[in-house]
């Protein structure tokens, strides 16, 4: 995996060379620190520049982290689209080959770990800076999450009962496809998951 990894990471390092980071965070409404960019990833700041993704603990990013960061900054467009309805991971055209992923690393272990534990969710959450939705939508849980900026989660829970296990589903705007491609969307639906499930 380190290999793969290191691999990855020198790969998209050279496509970074020549960006110009300054003009990606004049439209994403990010800050620069001398040559670096400052990237939240649910409001955890990440560094990021031509040497590297640096954590806030002064180390190299994780595989997961790094890959979603740094899509995000290449995949930046010249002009930001309109925000747009919010849509579930499957109605993505690309998204069909990792469906699979996506349930399993994302919406199974959530479902998993706060059935029967949804004022721990909501408490895990806003840990992470989820903001509880007021849209009246019929789901005991509902709320709406900055992943980046520019880049909404919205997470919807329905508790277990006696007739249904406890269902969650994980959307995204329907513009994010101009942020993301589809393996670094699900990839960031992982990393919410793991912080959610390890902020309880």
């Amino acid at each position: 995996m380190n290999e793969i990894f290191d691999k990855t990471y020198q790969n998209y390092l050279k496509q970074l060379e020549g960006i110009d980071l300054s003009g990606r965070g004049n439209s994403l409404g990010l800050e620069m620190t001398g040559d670096e960019l400052l990237v939240p990833l649910f409001g955890i700041p990440y560094r990021v520049s031509s040497s590297g993704i640096i954590s806030k603990k002064g180390l190299r990013a994780g595989f997961s982290e790094s890959v979603v960061l740094f899509k995000y900054i290449l995949m930046c467009p010249e002009i930001l689209p309109d925000h747009s309805g919010w849509a579930a991971y499957h109605s993505f055209r690309d998204a069909q080959p990792l469906l699979d992923f996506f349930a399993r690393e994302v919406t199974t272990p959530i479902e998993k770990h706060f059935a029967g534990r949804a004022a721990d969710l909501v408490g895990a959450g806003k840990k992470m800076g989820g903001s509880i939705m007021t849209d009246r939508a019929a789901f005991d849980v509902s709320m709406e999450f900055e992943a980046l900026s520019e880049v909404p989660l919205l997470l919807r829970f329905n508790e277990e009962d006696e007739d249904f296990p406890a269902n969650c589903n994980v959307l995204f705007r329907s513009s994010v496809e101009k942020h993301l491609d589809m393996e670094s969307l699900g990839i960031l639906g992982a990393v919410f998951a793991k912080n959610l499930v390890g902020n309880v």
